[in-house]
């Protein structure tokens, strides 16, 4: 009983990831497909850069809810003692399964972002503190930068590095499952960094005036 409420779980998990935030509000609010648009990566940066702050903030918050809500679906129903391997293990699969909803979303035909913001709200989830130290590596970045991809894979390869020697945490999981998402963002980057290298990355624009709703003429 307790291997069918967990398999339940991963596929809630799953679905909850699958949402694809930015394509609905992109077509319900604005009457585009934001996937035409821009980048064409349906994600909160392309939201941002086609619809603008005002559509980019919640979708942003939305898409981040959605790895840190599948992470806490471990505590509905207690199948391990938390603090242990097993149960950390049990919360990592679970956000995983949200990330993989986001990037493969059965409710967009399988075209999803990249992930990051349910890879952020995952990993607040497990590890607040290093997650939080990452994020304002992301944010430094960002400003210095303008580029997201770089504050992205930037962030993300300092994380592990928070986690084993900043914060110093020994919990053999944790340490894997940080040099993991390192190692996903530079993969789900890997046209972003082509693009930085040739110097042809778009930068990023968070205030510009979001996109006119398309007229029916």
């Amino acid at each position: 009983m307790a291997t069918a409420y967990q398999i339940l779980f991963f596929f809630i998990a799953y679905l909850l990831g699958s949402i694809p935030t930015s394509v609905w509000v992109g077509k319900l609010f604005y009457g585009i497909d934001i996937r035409q648009h821009g980048s064409g990566n349906p994600g909160a940066t392309n939201t941002f850069r086609v619809l603008g702050i005002k559509a980019g903030i919640p979708v942003l918050i939305f898409d981040t809810f959605k790895g840190w809500f599948a992470v806490k679906l471990s505590l509905l129903i207690i199948f391990y003692e938390p603090g242990t391997n097993q149960f950390v293990n049990y919360q990592i699969l679970l956000g995983v399964c949200a990330v993989i909803g986001h990037i493969f979303p059965v409710f967009a035909k399988f075209k999803g972002g990249k992930g990051v913001a349910t890879l952020l709200g995952m990993v607040v989830a497990i590890q607040p503190y290093p997650a939080l130290a990452a994020l304002g590596i992301f944010v430094i970045t960002l400003l210095l930068s303008r580029y997201v991809s770089l504050s992205s894979m930037l962030s993300g390869i300092a994380f592990p590095f928070l986690v084993i020697f900043f914060f110093k945490i020994e919990l053999l999981s944790l340490i894997v499952f940080s040099a993991v998402v390192s190692i996903l963002l530079i993969v789900t980057h890997r046209k972003n960094i082509v693009r930085l290298i040739n110097g042809n990355e778009l930068k990023a624009n968070l205030f510009r005036k979001r996109h006119k709703k398309e007229s029916s003429s």
